[in-house]
């Protein structure tokens, strides 16, 4: 029995650690954090994301430190958040995701990137759920104009479903997200929210109060 006793005890603390492991929220704070300051750092910027655009668009996904690498075929591999606007006009709570891929065609080195997507629908974002999809493949994806306002790049109809914006830290020769798949970080939005929410419930409230959302929010807002 005592020996019993004994092995229970360390089965006993390994599960608790793993437990508690499993719901320690400071890895998604910490990308939540990490967003704030893409943006921050895009608002500083003189060619940055046009405020208008922001305004007419329902989405945005933010990815801190994508890691995209290559010698004639790359890869890409990221974390980050998606938010799309309520019916008020207000962002939703932040939804984790992931976004991976690989591209052909002239790169060569190692980067680390913010990057930043706007989608003009937010049904693209929301009706991902358990699934995924593919940028480039099922939605149309470009560069974004540049400019504290669309008007000051001209011929632009802001009609692409999604526009990539990147601010690049490092060595490379071209990046493209076409072929890129998005898809939703479960294990990540149970270690924030809890496992009772889903994605699509995440993206219709936007009732979180804690203060890494709130600044994300506000510096969304600003930019």
């Amino acid at each position: 029995m005592k020996t019993l006793k004994l092995l229970g005890l360390p089965v006993l603390l390994s599960l608790f650690l793993v437990l508690l492991s499993a719901t320690d929220p400071s890895k998604e704070i910490e990308k939540i954090h990490d967003s704030a300051n893409v943006l921050k750092a895009f608002g500083k910027m003189k060619e940055s994301i046009p405020h208008d655009l922001l305004e007419s668009y329902q989405g945005v996904v933010i990815i801190p430190n994508l890691l995209n690498a290559g010698f004639g075929i790359g890869a890409k591999r990221g974390r980050g958040v998606a938010l799309v606007k309520l019916p008020d006009g207000k962002w939703s709570d932040p939804v984790f995701i992931t976004l991976t891929g690989g591209s052909f065609g002239f790169q060569i080195g190692m980067q680390s990137i913010d990057m930043v997507l706007v989608f003009r629908h937010k049904g693209v974002l929301t009706k991902v759920k358990n699934g995924d999809f593919t940028i480039g493949g099922d939605i149309s994806a470009a560069a974004g104009p540049v400019g504290r306002s669309s008007t000051a790049s001209t011929d632009y109809k802001l009609e692409a479903e999604v526009y990539s914006y990147s601010r690049s830290r490092g060595l490379f020769a071209g990046i493209s997200i076409h072929g890129s798949n998005l898809s939703i970080d479960k294990s990540a939005n149970a270690a924030f929210y809890g496992n009772d929410m889903s994605s699509q419930d995440i993206f219709e409230t936007g009732k979180s109060d804690h203060e890494a959302v709130r600044v994300l929010k506000e510096t969304l807002n600003a930019l």
